[in-house]
């Protein structure tokens, strides 16, 4: 079995909706090649997409564990994180969002997922100061960004009132 050439089957498969023929390619695949990271990765995304979070998480750890890198990386710890806050361990949700923030600094995506992780936690403030920041970095809409100045004033100061 061609590691390379049946994972790109197996996206294919995904690609193309056929969820549970690529699942069942990744899991044969993951069974045999146990410690290959982008195999566990694939395996991973496979099982959330099923619905199947529970089942993913090992297969997210173990892609990171075993040296996963680049877009792919960043797409593990996205997963877990997001994984783990469906499954409501949402402390490890934070955890493993913080890191993959470390990890990739610039990347909004782990960010809104990590600001949905602190509202589960009751941190509503951090949560939206989060979320304003990031959409403030990240849209073209103008409608938003003619009140880029006063926005920027209030994420900080979500809780304070003007009497």
């Amino acid at each position: 079995m061609n590691i390379e050439e049946t994972v790109k089957q197996a996206v294919q498969l995904r690609d193309e909706r056929k969820l549970k023929e690529s699942n069942e390619l990744l899991i044969r695949l993951a069974e045999a090649y146990p410690e290959n990271p982008e195999v566990r990765y694939q395996c991973a995304w496979s099982l959330d997409v099923l619905g199947l979070e529970a089942a993913a998480v090992p297969h997210y750890e173990k892609a990171i564990e075993a040296g996963l890198t680049g877009d792919q990386l960043k797409g593990a710890y996205l997963g877990l994180g997001s994984t783990y806050r469906t499954l409501g361990a949402y402390d490890k949700s934070k955890k493993v969002l913080s890191e993959g923030i470390k990890l990739f600094p610039n990347e909004h995506a782990i960010r809104v997922f990590y600001a949905l992780s602190l509202y589960n936690l009751g941190e509503h403030h951090d949560a939206m100061e989060l979320l304003l920041t990031s959409l403030l970095e990240t849209t073209s809409d103008e409608s938003i960004r003619v009140y880029e100045k006063a926005l920027t004033f209030y994420k900080s100061r979500l809780d304070e009132v003007w009497t």
